[in-house]
């Protein structure tokens, strides 16, 4: 019979699965992007906060902060590369004026991570202590992040119409927070459960959403709105 830990990192390999699904979900607006030799109107924002996000939840995850948390530091390692990757792409194909505000972002973040770890560890002694301080900033961070799919929630009552809000990535979203709850209440870690907890309520809420207004969307309506396009189509995980 299988034993409580046994179940966890089982969850939690699941988790790691759905999460990187989450991750890699940008990928044709990226595709798109180096295709076209162009950002347009993409914004680069979502990604360099889901860059500090995941960068967090390895250092929270790491055994002198919250030990036994092996399944967070692989997908939000694997996150960090993979947003890392997108803001390159980014970089590369922004016209000078948003480059710099990138550098600026990046390293406003670079000198905030430092200070975070510095603290984290000089006066901090015990992993209980450690893990209170990071995981509050990490829980903060998640629910700042959920402005995005807010933001797109708003439009779909607005316009009745669920066509940039993708069913299987809020499909996703809610699979992602139901696991990550899960993994987090077989090995109590309230930090992980409150923002899943949350990440599981706004994927409800997003697939009753597209139930409700499915019927009234219009598909075949050209509007481009690239940025409303990129916001929907960044789900980012919540661990």
């Amino acid at each position: 019979m299988l034993d409580a830990g046994t179940i966890r990192t089982v969850v939690g390999i699941i988790g790691n699965v759905i999460s990187l699904g989450l991750f890699l979900s940008p990928i044709p607006t990226f595709w798109r992007i180096i295709k076209l030799k162009t950002v347009a109107d993409f914004k680069p924002d979502p990604y360099v906060a889901t860059l500090l996000n995941c960068a967090m939840w390895v250092f929270y995850g790491m055994p002198f902060v919250h030990p036994d948390s092996t399944l967070v530091i692989t997908i939000n390692g694997a996150g960090f590369v993979i947003e890392f990757i997108y803001i390159t792409i980014f970089i590369i194909y922004s016209p000078g004026s948003k480059r710099q505000k990138i550098f600026i972002a990046l390293v406003a973040e670079v000198i905030f991570f430092v200070i975070v770890v510095f603290v984290v560890l000089f006066c901090f002694h015990t992993t209980k202590g450690r893990s209170l301080i990071v995981g509050i900033i990490c829980i903060v961070f998640n629910i700042l992040m959920y402005a995005s799919p807010l933001t797109i929630m708003k439009r779909v009552i607005k316009t009745k119409s669920v066509k940039y809000m993708p069913f299987y990535l809020s499909l996703a979203s809610f699979l992602n927070g139901v696991v990550w709850v899960v993994y987090s209440l077989l090995k109590f870690d309230i930090n992980i459960l409150i923002p899943n907890g949350l990440g599981a309520i706004s994927g409800v809420v997003q697939l009753i959403l597209y139930a409700t207004f499915y019927k009234t969307t219009r598909w075949d309506d050209d509007d481009d709105d690239n940025e409303i396009k990129s916001r929907s189509e960044v789900q980012m995980s919540n661990v």
